[in-house]
């Protein structure tokens, strides 16, 4: 399914994002992670294509901080794509986020109703479920508005396993 992007201003694209783009695959019951481009902070197609290339017979999750402002969470399926996001609100200002309502096929209220509420949660939470994390435990973790998105991303990977090498790739 193809993504479509409002296209940032040029010297928007030409600045690379703070935060991070990690992959984490599962391989024979063990974790490692593995950095993805920058651009894929940036851009869903990338994060999206870099995670379908590593082609591993276990579990492949994408993890991308955006900007320290909020998290993305990516995982293939054999249809598709599986998408999780910390803030949907974000989709105002980022157009990775719009990008993520755009495949979810969810609308954000205009920008005056969404700018008054807190941020809230949008994909699917029981992305990692079948790992290990189910979706309340993700939605109480995605909603802990005093977690910075690395510090809930860290959460996620000591959940399902990965801490200790998403720690070492990112620190």
């Amino acid at each position: 399914m193809p993504v479509q992007s409002v296209k940032a201003p040029a010297e928007v694209r030409d600045q690379p994002l703070p935060g991070f783009a990690v992959a984490a695959i599962r391989e024979e019951g063990r974790w490692r992670c593995a950095r993805l481009d920058p651009e894929a902070l940036v851009d869903l197609d990338t994060a999206i294509t870099e995670l379908r290339g590593l082609r591993s017979t276990g579990a492949v999750i994408g993890l991308l901080d955006v900007d320290d402002e909020f998290f993305i969470l990516l995982r293939p399926t054999p249809g598709g794509v599986s998408l999780m996001m910390s803030d949907a609100v974000a989709a105002l200002d980022y157009d990775v986020a719009a990008d993520v309502l755009d495949l979810l096929r969810v609308e954000l209220p205009p920008d005056e109703d969404a700018l008054d509420d807190d941020p809230w949660p949008e994909g699917d939470l029981s992305i990692c479920a079948d790992l290990g994390l189910p979706a309340d435990e993700l939605e109480v973790l995605a909603g802990e508005l005093d977690l910075y998105p690395d510090e809930q991303l860290a959460a996620i990977g000591r959940r399902l396993g990965f801490g200790e090498a998403l720690a070492e790739l990112v620190d």
